[in-house]
């Protein structure tokens, strides 16, 4: 290992003296005070929503356009699903009429998962989503830190964006979970660890930068397991809900799509993380804020592509593949920073085997309370600030990867950066 410069002799004397800040046991008690606040204004919006308390809340929750698309494929009627006034009807009856309409803008393949839940009680439903989902969640992210004790669990749990995520009944611990999985695996068990991408096929814009990242790291098996795993999925949702399903979904996509959710001032430009929010936030037009979204777009993809293409350590391939997504979608909203989470703890375990720089952590800590205030914080200053998660999360990849390198190109390094 090199010898230590007089610039790390100098910032580690400097932590020594001002207390390690980012030691575990504050890490935890963070944690454990984040996860009692945010459980305590989950618990009332909750109440709200469902009219227990003074009936405020959050104005859509996205677990009945799940249920009430279950329920109508049910039916024998799911080309329905995407039909505004039909999937309407059928989400009138889930909540009371202050929560409004939500689409259901997610291919036919979901509705494999959201059928089999439509058959149970509402309220049993959404149980049972949130907490299988958020168990396979947090199984992935035990994994990635490689911890064996419980210390991880409570500031896994406090990330804002988990409470985002059962606030709003979304789907972001699956999405996460599958590529957590799939980067877990990808070394090791290529083929198993393509199926799990596949999965992602449900929300197809958030595995956008998988074949990417697969492609310039000549992951041949993995490749072919997702291209296998999409396409069964797709035949087994021809056979139980027909093509005129898929028909009627693309027929959804070509004339309205996500972002016309912006355009219908539906969605609220300060709780995206996206650019194309993040440009409209500032005023910029839809058709500059488009083209802000394509250059941001086409950064990821060269960056996923590079990283992925040199001989990165997984930790730092993971990552980049985690928070790049963030940058490279128009349409993800805070419960989708779940992905930061993923990113986060790939870069955790990088550190405690090479070290962090001195502002690495701070990032680290910025980015993981960031969704917590980012939409409120926004509002206020008229600032997209969820945004900077992803941009945080790929700096500190990027950094990583350029020091990588150079300790592997030392012939003294000895420094061992597989996993």
């Amino acid at each position: 290992m090199p010898a230590d410069t007089p610039t790390d002799l100098a910032s580690r004397s400097k932590r020594s003296r001002n207390g390690n800040w980012f030691s575990r046991r504050r890490i935890v008690a963070v944690g454990g005070v984040l996860t009692v606040l945010q459980l305590f204004v989950l618990g009332f919006l909750v109440a709200g929503t469902y009219g227990v308390v003074k009936r405020y809340g959050p104005e859509t929750v996205s677990f009945k356009a799940f249920y009430a698309a279950g329920q109508l494929a049910n039916e024998g009627n799911a080309p329905l699903v995407y039909d505004a006034a039909s999937l309407d009807d059928a989400e009138a009856t889930l909540t009371h009429a202050g929560v409004h309409f939500d689409p259901f803008p997610y291919p036919p393949i979901y509705l494999l998962l959201c059928a089999p839940l439509a058959r149970l009680p509402i309220r049993v439903a959404f149980g049972l989503f949130e907490a299988t989902t958020l168990a396979l969640y947090l199984i992935v992210v035990r994994r990635i830190l490689a911890e064996n004790g419980w210390s991880w669990l409570l500031p896994t749990l406090a990330f804002p964006a988990t409470f985002w995520t059962i606030g709003f009944g979304q789907n972001s611990f699956l999405t996460a979970a599958l590529l957590g999985a799939g980067t877990l695996l990808v070394d090791r068990r290529p083929a198993l660890a393509g199926s799990f991408f596949g999965m992602l096929c449900f929300k197809p814009h958030l595995g956008l930068l998988v074949p990417v990242a697969l492609l310039a790291g000549r992951r041949w098996g993995a490749i072919a397991a997702a291209t296998i795993t999409v396409g069964v999925l797709t035949a087994l949702s021809v056979a139980l809900f027909g093509r005129e399903t898929w028909h009627h979904f693309l027929q959804y996509v070509l004339t309205s799509g996500l972002l016309s959710q912006f355009e219908g001032n539906t969605t609220n430009v300060f709780g995206s993380v996206s650019p194309f929010a993040a440009a409209l936030a500032l005023g910029l037009s839809y058709s500059h804020a488009r083209l802000v979204q394509m250059a941001a777009t086409s950064f990821s993809m060269l960056f996923v592509a590079w990283v992925w293409g040199t001989n990165a350590s997984l930790p730092l391939r993971s990552a980049a593949l985690a928070a790049g997504t963030l940058i490279a979608v128009p349409y993800a909203l805070l419960y989708d920073v779940m992905f930061a989470g993923i990113a986060g703890a790939w870069l955790v375990r990088a550190g405690r085997t090479t070290g962090f720089a001195p502002w690495e952590e701070e990032t680290l800590a910025a980015v993981y309370i960031l969704p917590l205030f980012a939409l409120q914080a926004g509002m206020v200053l008229r600032l997209p600030l969820a945004p900077l998660a992803g941009v945080g999360l790929v700096v500190v990849c990027a950094t990583r990867v350029w020091r990588e390198r150079d300790l592997l190109d030392r012939p003294t390094a000895g420094r061992d950066v597989s996993y």
